[in-house]
């Protein structure tokens, strides 16, 4: 089995971006699983353009994508990508999509197809903070997680995927004040156990693991 789990250059203000600092940190097989680690660019469209082209080299069984949410205290694993760029600030080639459908021929929203639940209560079982999140907002995060959603719906229908959402680390939060973040190390833990969970479950469990609002 393999896995290909994906995370961002730093945009905006930031000089890191946690996302792919914790996916490189991943062991090279968990579950008896090969990861396969891969640093996407944070603008729109040619994220996918990339993710595509490492899906048909690498043929993975499962796709994580991972990307940073500032503002987050814990791991989210989302449920759901919307059909809609809407960009409060640029990408990182100067990109600014408002009100614009990501793909003109795809559905209005698609849901991740591995059990989010179950990786919850894994990363959970660890003391880690996760819940499940209906929202992957409207910048690249939602935009790859539509993408890679819309590439399996489309051209790769047995492959399964998702996207998680990762806090702030320390160091960005320097100069933030009250802003929450999580250990680089406690972050790579808990996608570890995200993976193993979607290795080892095809159902889901049916639990209250949302967040409130």
């Amino acid at each position: 089995m393999k896995v290909l789990v994906t995370g961002f250059t730093p945009f905006g203000v930031e000089a890191i971006n946690p996302s792919f600092e914790a996916v490189q940190a991943l062991s090279d097989k968990i579950a008896q699983a090969n990861i396969i680690t891969l640093e996407i660019p944070t603008v729109f469209h040619e994220s996918i353009e990339i993710l595509d082209k490492a899906i048909e080299i690498n043929k993975p069984d499962i796709v994580i994508c991972v990307g940073q949410a500032g503002g987050r205290f814990d791991i989210t694993v989302e449920r759901v990508a919307i059909n809609i760029d809407d960009a409060r600030i640029e990408d990182n080639k100067g990109n600014q999509p408002i009100d614009e459908p990501i793909f003109s021929d795809g559905q209005p929203a698609y849901f991740a197809n591995v059990p989010i639940k179950s990786m919850v209560e894994k990363i959970r079982e660890s003391g880690i903070p996760a819940s499940v999140s209906n929202s992957a907002g409207t910048f690249v995060c939602n935009h790859i997680m539509y993408g890679l959603m819309y590439l399996i719906d489309k051209k790769y229908s047995k492959v399964r995927g998702t996207f998680i959402h990762v806090p702030f680390i320390p160091q960005q939060v320097v100069d933030k004040y009250n802003a929450p973040s999580m250990e680089l190390s406690m972050i790579s833990k808990a996608l570890g156990l995200a993976i193993e969970a979607a290795i080892g479950n095809r159902g889901d469990i049916k639990a209250a693991l949302g967040s409130i609002c």
